[in-house]
This record gives C-alpha cells, sequence and structure tokens, in this order.
C-alpha cells in the first residue's frame, strides 16, 4: 500500500461529551485556564493555546458509556479530503456520523474503535457560520 503523505496537516479539534455544560465550561475555563471563544445551549468552543477544544452536551459520556461524541479530528487539506476519505473508506473503517457541520469531514473509526475524523474547515471557518446562523443561545467571547 502506497503512503499518502502530507494528507494531514495535524490536529484540527478535540471533541469531548459532557454531561453538564456549566460544570465542564467552568472546569475547563476557571480551572484549566481554557480561553472561552463562543458558547451556547448544548456546546462551547475554547482554546487552549492555538488548540480548538469543543465541548458538547452528550448523555453519553465516557463515563456513563462506550460511545458518544467524544472524538480526535485531524486537519486534511481541501485537495486532498476526498483522496483520504476514499483510502478510509476502502479500508472498511466504520462510518459512525454523517456530516452536519459546514466543512467536509468524514467521520469513522480506527481499527480498534477510536473515534476520529477528517475535516477540512477550522475555527474561523466554523465561528464564520455560527455567526450566519448561530445555534440557539449562541454567545461569543472573541
Amino acid at each position: 500500500m502506497a503512503f499518502l503523505r502530507g494528507a494531514l496537516k495535524g490536529i484540527n479539534h478535540v471533541t469531548f461529551s459532557v454531561s453538564d455544560l456549566d460544570e465542564s465550561f467552568g472546569f475547563y475555563v476557571r480551572v484549566l485556564g481554557c480561553r472561552p471563544v463562543a458558547r451556547w445551549n448544548t456546546g462551547a468552543y475554547l482554546l487552549v493555546g492555538e488548540a480548538w477544544v469543543v465541548l458538547i452536551l452528550d448523555e453519553n459520556t465516557p463515563e456513563r458509556s462506550p460511545v458518544g461524541y467524544t472524538h480526535l479530528a485531524f486537519s486534511v487539506a481541501p485537495e486532498n479530503f476526498d483522496r483520504l476519505a476514499k483510502r478510509i473508506e476502502d479500508s472498511g473503517a466504520r462510518i459512525w456520523q454523517e456530516n452536519l457541520t459546514e466543512g467536509d469531514s468524514l467521520y469513522f473509526t480506527d481499527p480498534d474503535g477510536h473515534r476520529l475524523e477528517i475535516h477540512v474547515s477550522d475555527l474561523e471557518s466554523r465561528l464564520r457560520a455560527d455567526r450566519e446562523d448561530p445555534p440557539e443561545g449562541m454567545e461569543f467571547y472573541m
């Protein structure tokens, strides 16, 4: 199998399923020192240095269930997305969710079931989309 070198550009974001958004938001901001970017009724965007962290309200947290929305997303250049997505699908990787956000994404698992995503967009693009059509209760901090 030939390697597809350079298709992934780095970590795009990390998403954590949280059972209590107020408690988790407070922990990540006041205890860990993450910088709040935006928050809405069911989630929040935070920055840790330049890294984008997403909190999503979901009863299926790792403490309660092996299944949930917690996952790691890799950045991929737009010109490499289709080719890499096909390689992932052809590998037999399980697709665990359809893309519901702006920007091309493929949600899949590795052979051990770790939830992963390849994503073309970035936090700035997501914020632009959210400003145009904000989720209920959206509040921007930056």
